[in-house]
């Protein structure tokens, strides 16, 4: 198009006569809505001494027209900046990410995780925390409930993404919200794609009711422990010298715990809770001072355009004042079990901050305010 293009005059070029391309000499303007018009003008009706309501009808439109023309080109100008940047817009990711064509979005969580996440085989339904936020992803990528599938999923095949279905056989899911802490030894997995943390937690530690009290993981030193296999809690009982267990399924050390298989089970404060709420008092649960906090994250693999999307779903539920959903999810899964772990901070009650994910939005969107927060550096890239 190569800039403004200039408007043609009609009747060709000046000079001559009307015979040769010269245009009649141009009416008189027509007078502003309310001026007067000179008494005796040929061809103009007057009313009292004003323009007529015709006359001022047909210039209102005319600067409405106007105004569209020139909201329109400042539209497109706008518009044109926009395509420019290479930045997609939701939509286009969407696409990117290959939703437009499914019918359903498949989902790998925890089904043994009481608070979190658990699976009620009559019903089979899930509930829990995780459970909560994972509709609330959904929900923002264009998923009704009815359409997202849960498929359970261990530890050691979060990262992989591979989940099991009705059959037990191994299936690839889309997203994986399980529980999953985000570690610089995880981060540079290829294979992983971490979102911004959506809980903070940290690592404790349950024994039976009436243990000696556990204020260190060091005095696990030579005692038989049961933690998750390849998860972060399992390093740091391995340095305090503790003779460990390593599992797939948290239920497995609670039920060891029971037995007296175990003589403790140490893994994140949040996984642990619900087991001592549900424990009628039978389990006591011990704040053991680890510093490191854990910050679960959603993974979605090697699908880019999904993790900025799931981005933009955890940022409109931290900056919308509007939208409470997670914290809804707080405080129906994590708040009603701090009765029963006294002294244990389960879990961050404020969702953890995020930077506003790259995404284009259009001028008519609307803005979400920038929250006030500080990132945790323990997670944050380059932190």
């Amino acid at each position: 198009m190569g800039g403004a293009v200039e408007s043609e005059k009609p009747g060709g070029t000046a000079g001559g006569d009307p015979g040769q391309g010269v245009s009649p000499p141009a009416p008189p303007a027509a007078p502003a809505e309310g001026e007067a018009v000179p008494p005796g003008e040929p061809g103009t009706a007057v009313l009292g001494g004003t323009v007529p309501p015709s006359r001022r009808v047909r210039a209102r439109r005319l600067r409405l027209y106007g105004w569209l023309v020139a909201i329109t080109a400042a539209l497109l100008a706008g518009g044109g900046i926009m395509w420019g940047t290479g930045t997609p817009t939701e939509a286009e990711l969407r696409e990117q990410a290959g939703l437009l064509d499914k019918e359903n979005l498949r989902i790998g969580v925890k089904d043994d995780t009481p608070g979190i996440a658990v699976r009620d085989k009559e019903t089979d339904t899930f509930k829990g925390f995780d459970i909560d936020i994972a509709y609330m992803i959904a929900n923002d990528l264009g998923f009704q409930q009815s359409q997202v599938e849960f498929l359970s999923i261990e530890t050691e095949d979060r990262a992989r993404m591979r989940a099991q279905d009705k059959n037990d056989a191994f299936v690839s899911v889309d997203l994986v919200v399980a529980t999953f802490s985000v570690t610089d030894e995880r981060r540079k997995d290829t294979s992983v794609g971490f979102s911004s943390p959506y809980m903070r937690t940290e690592q404790s530690v349950v024994t039976k009711s009436g243990h000696a009290p556990v204020t260190s993981l060091q005095q696990l030193r030579d005692k038989q422990v049961c933690t998750l296999g390849t998860s972060t809690s399992q390093n740091e009982l391995e340095r305090a010298g503790a003779r460990l267990t390593g599992v797939n399924r948290i239920k497995q050390c609670i039920d060891g715990l029971y037995a007296g298989t175990y003589e403790a089970v140490s893994t994140d404060a949040a996984i642990l809770a619900g087991f001592v709420t549900a424990s009628a008092g039978r389990l006591r649960h011990w704040d053991v001072g680890v510093e490191k906090s854990e910050h679960w994250a959603v993974n979605t693999g090697t699908n880019e355009a999904l993790r900025r999307l799931v981005e933009l779903s955890l940022y409109r539920s931290l900056a919308d004042p509007a939208d409470r959903r997670w914290e809804k999810a707080y405080d129906t899964h994590i708040l009603p079990m701090a009765s029963t772990n006294q002294g244990i901070d389960i879990a961050g009650d404020i969702q953890p901050c995020l930077v506003a994910p790259d995404v284009r939005r259009w001028p008519w969107e609307r803005d979400l305010p920038r929250p006030q927060c500080r990132l945790d550096q323990e997670w944050a890239p380059g932190g």
